[in-house]
């Protein structure tokens, strides 16, 4: 009996996302800032790309481009990126290295589960796959541009 409690530790099916409430994405490099927001109504997912710059003492945050899909669309994007075991990573910035780029990402997924990650220059595993697949999105569904500050 202790052999199969074992043995179906190995073969547990992995635990996915089904839904997503929000998602915010922010690269921070040495000259911009950049947020990707998605938020979720019934089937549909916004997903917003944003350029944060300081104006008027204060962070302004430009709306650049917006493109709606399917909320499946965007769910398999982040199971494909295992987002789910980002949660908690710390990336430290590396010895040595003087610049670079930081990113946070906040995500409430399957009802009221919390995703958070950052990091300096060390990003969890499947990071490029994520901002790859957000860039393929407003490439497929077209983009609503936009210059509007918020």
């Amino acid at each position: 009996m202790k052999e199969r409690n074992i043995l179906s530790h190995f073969f547990k099916k992995k635990e996915k996302i089904e839904s997503l409430n929000v998602l915010t994405l922010r690269i921070i490099s040495m000259r911009n800032t950049e947020e990707y927001e998605i938020s979720v109504s019934g089937n549909t997912a916004e997903v917003s790309h944003y350029r944060i710059g300081f104006a008027e003492r204060e962070n302004a945050r430009t709306l650049i481009r917006r493109t709606v899909c399917g909320e499946e669309e965007i769910i398999d994007l982040l199971n494909t990126c295992k987002l789910l075991s980002w949660d908690g990573f710390v990336g430290r910035h590396p010895h040595g290295v003087l610049d670079g780029t930081m990113f946070s990402l906040n995500a409430t997924v399957n009802g009221d589960r919390t995703v958070y990650a950052h990091g300096s220059q060390n990003f969890p595993k499947h990071y490029r796959d994520l901002t790859e697949g957000l860039r393929l999105i407003f490439e497929k569904h077209g983009v609503d541009e936009c210059r509007e500050q918020e």
